[in-house]
C-alpha cells in the first residue's frame, strides 16, 4: 500500500524541467583574464626588450593557435552546429562564445604585434629587403583578418551572449549569428592558410 501510494504521489509531482542555459554571472569569463593578462605581459616585455626568440615565439604561437582555431571553428563546429536542434544551439553557445570572447582579441592581438616588431627587428619591413613585397603582402592579409576577427566575430559574440542573458532568448536568432561565427571564422581560417604559405617563403628567404 505504502508503495502505491508513493508511485502515485511521483506521478502526480509536476515534471521538473531544466532552465534555459545561460552564459556565466559575467559575459567575460573572468577565470580565463588573469591567463590573457599573462599572455599580453610576456608580448609587452618581448616588444619592449625586442627579444628576437621571445618575439619569434609570441608570433608562431599566437598565429598557429589563431589559424588551427578558424580552422577548426569554421570547418568542425560549423557542420556540427548546423545539424543540432535550436535547443542545443543554445546550449552550446552559452557554454562556448564567453571563452572565445577572451581567446581570439589575444590570440590576434599576440600575433600582430609581434610579427611587426619582429619584421622592424629582422628589417623585412625596409622597401630594400628581398622578401619585402612578402612581408606586405602578409600585413595585408593579416590586417583583413583582423578586421573580419574584431568587426565581425566579437560582435556576433556578444550579441550572442546578451540574447542569452534574456528571460526568452531567441533560438533562431542566436542560430543565425552563430552561423555568421562560423562562417567568418571559416573564411579566416582559409586566408590563415595564405599566410602560411607567405610566412614560409619569408622565412626560406
Amino acid at each position: 500500500m505504502a508503495s502505491i501510494t508513493q508511485d502515485v504521489a511521483v506521478a502526480a509531482a509536476p515534471a521538473r524541467t531544466s532552465a534555459p542555459p545561460r552564459p556565466p554571472a559575467s559575459i567575460v569569463p573572468l577565470a580565463g583574464l588573469p591567463i590573457a593578462g599573462v599572455a599580453i605581459v610576456g608580448l609587452i616585455i618581448a616588444v619592449a626588450t625586442n627579444s628576437l626568440w621571445a618575439l619569434t615565439f609570441f608570433h608562431i604561437a599566437g598565429g598557429g593557435l589563431w589559424t588551427g582555431i578558424d580552422l577548426f571553428v569554421g570547418l568542425i563546429i560549423g557542420p556540427i552546429l548546423g545539424s543540432m536542434s535550436i535547443p542545443a544551439r543554445v546550449e552550446f553557445s552559452a557554454r562556448f562564445m564567453p571563452k572565445m570572447l577572451v581567446i581570439m582579441p589575444t590570440l590576434v592581438i599576440c600575433t600582430l604585434a609581434s610579427g611587426w616588431q619582429l619584421a622592424r627587428y629582422l628589417g623585412t619591413i625596409e622597401s630594400a629587403s628581398p622578401v619585402h613585397g612578402w612581408v606586405v603582402a602578409s600585413f595585408v592579409i593579416v590586417g583583413v583578418m583582423a578586421i573580419i576577427a574584431l568587426g565581425l566575430l566579437e560582435p556576433a559574440n556578444l550579441a550572442v551572449l546578451f540574447e542569452l542573458r534574456k528571460p526568452q532568448p531567441n533560438g533562431e536568432l542566436i542560430g543565425r549569428l552563430m552561423k555568421v561565427f562560423v562562417y567568418t571564422a571559416g573564411i579566416t581560417g582559409a586566408m590563415q592558410v595564405a599566410t602560411l604559405i607567405v610566412m614560409t617563403k619569408i622565412g626560406t628567404g
